[in-house]
């Protein structure tokens, strides 16, 4: 949610960003029904005033017709005040409904595009694999080896459904190890979360808005949502908390099942376990000041990258554009993966920069250790008035994806499938697929 402060103070601002990431919310409205609300609020302060001076007039008066007088006018007071009550709280529930739709502001530093096809790639790590013989795609690897079975996935599940079988199934959990063995060297606390959330939390991430809600599956009796993506379960967590400056930053590491009805996708990727209803992801979620943010996001990217160059792929960096930017993210870099048999990149990582978006809707806050130490980072003086933490995100491992590449890329031309240096130790030191 955007703090309303904003919008007073420039509209058009607000306005312009949501236009730029194809939003279109009608921000004079706000501002109009948040003048409306303004004013009725002041005009019931006006009345407990009235009221409370009426009080003290009564506590003092011992005149039995005075009170009487009093009272009778205090309780017009209340009348007025009664009646004005019920509109005070639709005007609000009007501007929270306005307000949940707006998108967070891209930051200054990204480009200004209408989709996909404007965003950046702004790094090149490896050039594209190349082979001596003809290569397999990894379903026809997959064939070979007894990898992946779609087939009876859709007897059992439906389409885009996979089972996993022998080596990929040993390559996910390979990379499971790998990537939490990583993270948690670096400081990143572990944890399994739930797969179910309820509404209010989904909401309050920022996934439910301009179509979010088609994308997922909702439980309506229970009112549950399953998760597209770990952090939507991490970062509901500390709802309605307060950190301490010094337990900042926190930082997770989180494994799930996640699922998408992927309702927006019709026609793309419907072959193989590239694009499906359920996979498997470990994801990072970090929670900082607001000054720190945007150090903390090029560290998750690094994180990101570092764990792709162990594995040894081609991939590039692709910075979005704000017509590709979801609505939480201020900021997001994708990482994709060379895949040799679509002679392209496709993305295995993304992380984003959401600053204050989530927390807001989520109320999680932080306070100064000391009014020295805010008036110092911030010039804004000496207070302890507690602040919104910003929150990031950024994928370790969303299984499917990375277990593509890697087939692909590391096919030999008698058919096998050498398996990446670094997963070896997790795999019982088997070093390829296939005699």
């Amino acid at each position: 949610m955007i703090d309303i402060k904003l919008i007073r103070e420039n509209p058009d601002k607000i306005r312009d960003a949501a236009k730029a990431k194809n939003r279109h919310v009608d921000v004079a409205k706000i501002v109009k029904l948040d003048e409306k609300h303004r004013a009725l609020l002041q005009t019931v302060e006006q009345y407990r005033a009235e009221k409370n001076t009426v009080g003290k007039e009564i506590a003092s008066t011992k005149d039995a017709d005075k009170k009487k007088e009093l009272l009778a006018a205090m309780k017009k007071v209340d009348e007025k005040q009664g009646e004005i009550e019920p509109e005070i709280k639709q005007l609000q529930e009007q501007i929270d409904a306005l307000l949940y739709e707006l998108p967070n502001p891209a930051a200054s530093d990204v480009r200004i595009g209408k989709d996909d096809t404007e965003n950046e790639i702004i790094k090149r790590v490896g050039e594209p694999t190349e082979f001596t013989f003809t290569p397999k795609n990894y379903m026809e690897l997959a064939a070979l080896h007894d990898l992946v079975d779609t087939d009876r996935a859709a007897k059992v599940s439906g389409t885009r459904f996979g089972y996993l079988k022998n080596e990929a199934a040993l390559l996910e959990f390979a990379l499971l190890q790998f990537g939490m063995e990583t993270l948690v060297k670096e400081g990143f606390i572990p944890v399994i979360p739930p797969v179910m959330v309820k509404a209010k939390s989904m909401r309050a991430m920022g996934y439910l808005e301009h179509g979010g809600e088609d994308e997922t599956y909702h439980f309506k009796e229970d009112d549950l949502y399953f998760v597209g993506t770990s952090e939507q379960s991490v970062g509901p967590m500390h709802m309605d908390e307060v950190f301490a400056e010094k337990d900042l930053p926190r930082r997770y590491v989180a494994f799930s099942t996640c699922f998408r009805r992927e309702a927006g996708t019709y026609g793309k990727d419907t072959k193989g376990i590239l694009r499906v209803h359920q996979f498997d992801k470990v994801e990072m979620l970090t929670l900082t000041k607001p000054e720190d943010s945007d150090k903390e996001h090029e560290y998750l990217l690094a994180l990101e990258e570092k764990l792709m160059q162990a594995l040894k792929l081609p991939y590039h960096v692709v910075k979005m554009c704000t017509g590709d930017l979801g609505d939480p993210a201020a900021r997001k870099y994708d990482i994709e993966a060379w895949i040799p048999s679509e002679n392209k990149y496709r993305e295995t990582h993304s992380t984003s920069n959401c600053t204050d978006f989530q927390s807001r809707r989520l109320n999680t806050k932080f306070r100064r250790d000391s009014a020295l130490n805010r008036s110092e980072a911030t010039g804004l003086g000496s207070t302890k008035k507690l602040e919104y933490v910003h929150m990031l995100n950024g994928t370790v491992f969303s299984m499917n994806r990375p277990i593509i590449a890697i087939l692909e890329n590391y096919q030999q031309p008698d058919g096998s499938i050498l398996i990446p240096e670094v997963l070896q130790k997790y795999m019982g030191g088997k070093k390829k697929i296939g005699k």
